[in-house]
């Protein structure tokens, strides 16, 4: 409906119909295996049919027409040999009648153009006819020019998308070099600097000790590198064949059960809703859950037991406008986690998502500064969006919007 309010002659194509043919109501009609909806209507008769509008399917002709393919043409119900005892002009009170299919580019069946009217009316002529596949010609051109627009700014919305997370993980990596990395290399110099000192004055006990620091340097940087290695591995270059029905309530069994030690640990308390089953690569969901999970124990207020409240719901169409970057028309799911720990400063909000970044202190202490990373591409790699909302003190809500299909 919304495809055929937005071609730019509709008004003209009914005005011209009702004008030329005398007839009260013109329209273009939706007609599936199961339903009949009005997307555009021209109503001088007062039929009462609106755009949106539907009628039972059954009571119709045009679901006659969508089987057979073929055009229904009535000067005068009363006097037609076939459609005088029809139940539908029966019942919706015509006695002349038009519709003639509308086949997309593809050879399918879309729907119809029609027109009624009380009045009985000169319809079985060529003129009329010619015009009124002209306009069911023109309805399916401008409904495949609209459709390919639509593909087109669907691809282009999400090549922007793929370049600004490309752009982004670049000025990470570059924040990596620069610093993350260059720090356990400037100690794996100093120290050995230190050993080489050490050796050369027979210092034994400084040399042991300074090879137990190069060791230790050198574990984290080899650590830091398999983070780096396992964050690049959720690129979808070769992973799009992964995506499966995933149902998010065995995900979230199967995470609170590896977490089961750290929440009894902490004596949390996980409420969980009903949650969506959607299109998504369930390694990556169970990723996303487990660090969104463990984020809320690890944050957790000093002698304050965590409770951590997970639900999900169908996006509105009005909020997925509000997101630039989801694509219209498209099924969404909104899953919140949200919990009860220290929150999150102003200045660190976008922060932490970044790459060996932490939010606090504690979270420093606790890891490498990987989680949120890994969970902002995984929901990017999904064509979704993760955002937090927190204040310090106050606990988190942590908002995944993901498609339920891709």
């Amino acid at each position: 409906m919304a495809l055929v309010q937005r071609i730019p002659v509709l008004s003209t194509i009914l005005e011209v119909i009702t004008l030329t043919t005398g007839m009260g109501f013109a329209a273009v009609a939706r007609v599936t295996r199961d339903r009949w909806i009005a997307c555009g209507v021209r109503d001088e008769i007062q039929f009462g049919l609106k755009p949106g509008g539907e009628l039972k399917l059954e009571s119709t002709i045009c679901n006659e027409i969508r089987d057979s393919g073929k055009a229904v043409i009535i000067d005068h119900v009363q006097e037609d040999a076939e459609f005088c005892n029809h139940h539908t002009p029966r019942q919706y009170g015509f006695q002349s009648y038009i519709s003639i299919p509308i086949f997309l580019r593809n050879g399918t069946f879309f729907g119809t153009l029609c027109a009624i009217d009380p009045k009985p009316a000169q319809l079985k002529n060529p003129r009329i006819i010619g015009m009124f596949n002209l306009f069911a010609d023109l309805i399916s051109f401008h409904l495949a020019s609209l459709q390919e627009m639509e593909e087109a700014r669907s691809i282009l919305r999400e090549s922007d998308m793929q370049l600004r997370n490309y752009q982004d993980e670049i000025r990470q990596y570059q924040h990596i070099s620069n610093h993350n990395l260059q720090e356990p290399l400037r100690k794996l110099r100093l120290f050995s600097d230190i050993l080489l000192s050490a050796n050369a004055r027979g210092d034994q006990g400084k040399v042991e000790a300074s090879a137990l620091k190069i060791n230790e340097f050198a574990r984290g940087f080899s650590n830091m590198i398999q983070q780096l290695t396992d964050f690049s591995s959720l690129s979808l270059r070769s992973a799009k064949t992964d995506f499966e029905i995933t149902d998010l309530n065995m995900i979230f069994a199967d995470i609170v059960s590896r977490l089961s030690l750290a929440l009894k640990e902490k004596n949390a308390t996980i409420d969980c809703g009903i949650l969506h089953t959607i299109t998504a690569i369930p390694g990556q969901m169970s990723r996303l859950f487990y660090h969104l999970i463990n984020n809320a124990i690890t944050y957790a207020k000093k002698d304050v037991a965590p409770f951590i409240k997970i639900y999900s719901h169908d996006l509105t169409q009005e909020a997925i406008d509000k997101y630039p970057f989801l694509l219209p028309a498209h099924r969404y799911c909104e899953i919140c986690f949200i919990d009860n720990g220290i929150g999150i400063e102003a200045m660190q909000m976008e922060k932490i998502f970044d790459i060996f970044t932490h939010s606090s202190l504690k979270a420093a202490e606790s890891g490498v500064g990987m989680g949120l990373a890994q969970c902002r591409k995984i929901v990017a790699n999904h064509r979704g969006r993760l955002t937090v909302h927190s204040e310090p003190g106050e606990g988190a809500t942590f908002s995944v919007i993901l498609p339920v299909e891709p």
